[in-house]
């Protein structure tokens, strides 16, 4: 009860700091709320209780009894609060808890502060963060209303033990003192330990670390460790400044046992629209006879990425990518790009970088992309690298019916620039680049039945433009017909060089020529469909018919988009089977085929599909060699295709098993299969690939390819996961290519253990050499991460 001037109130009410306490405002907690005066602000307290108690005499105010006040944005609850008028000190004891403006709550046995919260001191605290992280000491004193200390304090940024809270968290840092300082927003850390399931681990005379308010602060960031045998040991210590809210810097020196101090620098800015980032590269190095007769025999090594994205509109956004290096394999020697797995750690070198520049746009139903590229090597292939300035792609569909059909249309351009030839010997007699250059008049000597020409020297430049149009329409009988119309035309210069070899594959000189090739077809399915109590059926017989002239200058020209060709159920209805522009399908040709699929009332599916393909007349593009063989070998090339058919089983959301095959149409042998399997539940899931494949000495694959490829994850606990991966060649029966880690992951720590085998390119033609790194990666929230590689 309270009781002021003889009037007797139940404790609930506003009352104003200082003398306030005895004069405030006190209202009755039973009465209506619409009738209470609202006068809560800033400089009132609201205080609620049992009981308060104002004694005259010594000038304090007592609230007892599940207290709470409520001040300036901050509430303190407690068994017991006591105001000192004079002292304009307030006391708590009790089951203290005092939550602020900004979120924490700080539970206490005893807390004494001033009543603007700048000063006091606490006992027996803990202190709970908006951001899930916590303190604990066993007092704190605080003062200048910025600067407290925390006496034998604990601080974590992991969640209590669900099943025991006593226990002691994943990791936390002990401290015999804990400095936060609120104006630096900084934590610094006295005679600390850092300790893992109350287990101390490592030993720290002083650290210090951002508050967990802090985003982004300048500052050191933890340090990571690596090995390699180019530089020997070496170890980061990266400094972060925050330059300003929109731009930052990260200054990365790695000190090396064998070549001294590699210089990195990333600068970052971000605008309303897109944002860019630097990063600089540079070593003076020790010893450069590590590098003796390769490209890194020098003194000074230096290197520069960059990148950025800006959009324009909703619809366009222009960017760069871009890498300039002193030597091509600076980036691989110091292991400055690298591939990272789903957990920051390190995996793999690639093999090039790509500088561009690019402009793309899309729309409703249009795309347009323009870009240059320079592709860089890191295998010291330069010269044989194309550099493609400019491709541009830009497709549309017509939103208006066009003879009531779909009418799109589509183009692509392309200017690329080679310096030197490339080669790709293909049998066991050429197994150097010397036999693919020699030039020869004897027709019997013709050297691409013993190479490949995988990229040619000089300048192509190509205009290509097609226009399509289809329509669909079902008769009485439930037939579908889709009669369909394309016109297509090339405009192509060439400037090959004259090289050595190249005159065997490719007209050397300047050549201009114009493809134009029009299509006409029709496709007719006929699906029937049977509905069971079980699921519904549905077989759909398919065949197409495509009339159209012969490819003009079938295998003359340069194919630098269209290497790459597999005949299969995806692509048996494609009205121009090849991968890019550089080569367009010739001849007429009909595909048929049978669809077949099933649908389960209760859940899963299976979907089956086989067919043939048959050159009605004229030549057939698929026969002819051009400077990569394309479509050679590919089952396509003989007048009755090979068969193809493929099998997709998914019984549920967890299983998937697909099968994919090609069989020769005379013998009905298997030139290529494979079949994959795969489950997903809740805590695991595995893939497996088979694969087999006939020789295609045409291609350069001398003998029959058979392999298995397996991947897999497996949550151990609750945040304990477990993968990998493995390539099995069953030719020569030996594991060539695999990974295997492991991690935990949760709210508040972060811990990765890899083993990585991958390919490290030579210069020149030397095979590439299988390199094994080790590597482990450790992440505490809000302190920061580290990571070592060997």
């Amino acid at each position: 009860m309270l009781i002021i001037a003889g009037v007797i109130a139940t404790a609930c009410g506003v009352i104003a700091p200082a003398a306030a306490w005895a004069q405030g405002f006190i209202y009755n907690q039973h009465q209506p709320r619409a009738t209470r005066p609202n006068v809560i602000d800033d400089n009132h307290i609201l205080v609620q209780a049992i009981e308060v108690d104002y004694d005259y005499n010594n000038q304090h105010i007592s609230a007892v009894g599940n207290v709470q006040m409520f001040y300036n944005g901050t509430s303190v609850e407690a068994d017991k609060v006591i105001y000192d008028q004079k002292t304009k000190r307030l006391h708590a004891e009790g089951n203290v808890r005092m939550t602020d403006a900004e979120g924490r709550i700080t539970y206490a046995n005893i807390m004494d502060l001033s009543d603007d919260y700048r000063d006091g001191f606490v006992d027996s605290l803990r202190v709970d963060t908006e951001d899930q992280t916590r303190m604990a000491a066993t007092r704190a004193d605080r003062s200048s209303g910025n600067y407290t200390v925390f006496d034998n304090g604990v601080y974590t940024a992991c969640a209590p033990c669900k099943d025991d809270p006593k226990k002691p968290p994943l990791w936390q840092v002990k401290g015999a003192r804990i400095i936060h300082n609120q104006t630096e927003k900084m934590l610094y850390f006295e005679n600390a330990q850092l300790e893992f399931f109350g287990v101390p681990m490592a030993y720290l005379p002083y650290f210090s670390t951002p508050d967990p308010t802090v985003k982004r602060k300048s500052g050191f960031l933890m340090p990571g460790f690596t090995s390699y045998t180019a530089f020997g040991y070496g170890v980061e210590i990266p400094y972060y400044w925050a330059i300003a809210p929109d731009m930052d810097a990260t200054f990365s020196p790695r000190i090396t046992s064998k070549q001294g101090v590699l210089l990195q620098t990333e600068f970052r800015q971000r605008f309303a629209d897109g944002s860019y980032q630097i990063r600089l590269y540079g070593i003076d190095q020790i010893d450069q006879d590590a590098f003796k007769g390769q490209p890194g025999d020098r003194q000074f090594r230096w290197g520069v990425d960059t990148k950025g994205q800006f959009a324009l509109n909703d619809k366009w956004v222009w960017g760069w990518d871009g890498v300039v290096l002193f030597d091509y394999f600076f980036m691989s020697d110091y292991r400055l790009a690298q591939y990272k797995d789903p957990f920051g750690s390190f995996l793999s070198l690639p093999t090039e970088a790509i500088s561009q520049l690019y402009l793309t746009g899309v729309g409703n139903r249009s795309f347009f992309d323009a870009r240059a590229i320079y592709y860089l090597s890191y295998s010291g292939n330069q010269n044989q690298v194309p550099v493609v300035a400019p491709v541009i792609d830009y497709n549309n569909v017509i939103n208006n019916n066009v003879l009531g059909g779909e009418f799109s249309y589509k183009m692509n351009f392309v200017n690329l620039t080679r310096e030197t030839a490339v080669f790709d010997p293909i049998t066991t007699t050429a197994n150097t680049n010397s036999l693919c250059t020699t030039a020869s008049a004897d027709p019997m000597a013709r050297l691409p039945s013993q190479c490949l020409l995988r990229g040619m020297p000089g300048t192509y430049t190509r205009l290509t433009a097609e226009a399509q149009w289809r329509k669909s329409y079902t008769d009485p009988l439930g037939q579908i017909w889709t009669p369909f119309a394309s016109v297509r035309a090339d405009a192509i210069n060439a400037d090959i060089s004259n090289q050595p070899g190249v005159s065997n594959f490719l007209p050397v000189g300047d050549t201009q020529t114009v493809r134009f090739m029009p299509t006409v077809g029709l496709e007719y399915r006929y699906p029937f469909i049977n509905v069971q109590p079980w699921g519904t059926t549905t077989v759909e017989p398919i065949a197409q018919v495509i009339i159209r002239p012969d490819e003009p200058k079938a295998g003359k020209l340069p194919n630098e988009d269209a290497q790459s060709f597999v005949f299969d159920t995806s692509n048996l209805f494609a009205v121009d089977k090849f991968s890019g522009y550089d080569r367009v399908e010739g001849g007429s040709r009909a595909n048929v085929g049978v669809q077949a699929t099933t649908q389960f009332d209760r859940g899963g599916s299976v979907k089956t599909m086989f067919g043939q393909s048959y050159q009605m007349f004229g030549l057939n593009s698929y026969s002819v060699a051009d400077m990569t063989n394309t479509g050679i070998d590919s089952g396509l090339q003989n007048p009755r295709s090979d068969y193809v058919a493929s099998v997709a089983y998914s019984p549920n959301r967890t299983y998937t098993f697909s099968v994919r095959s090609r069989m020769d149409e005379a013998t009905w042998n298997i030139n290529r299969f494979e079949a994959q399997a795969s489950a997903n539940f809740e805590r695991w899931s595995a893939s497996v690939m088979y694969g087999e494949y006939a020789a295609q000495p045409e291609l350069g694959y001398l003998a029959r390819r058979e392999g298995i490829m397996t991947s897999g994850s497996l949550k151990v606990a609750t945040n304990w996961v477990v993968t990998g991966s493995a390539r099995w060649d069953l030719q020569t029966n030996k594991v060539n290519q695999y990974v295997l880690g492991g991690g935990y992951v949760d709210d508040c720590f972060v811990l990765a253990a890899n083993f990585v085998s991958s390919y490290n390119y030579s210069v020149g033609s030397a095979p590439p050499v299988l390199n094994k790194t080790y590597l482990l990666t450790i992440g505490l929230r809000t302190i920061g991460a580290n990571s070592v590689s060997f």
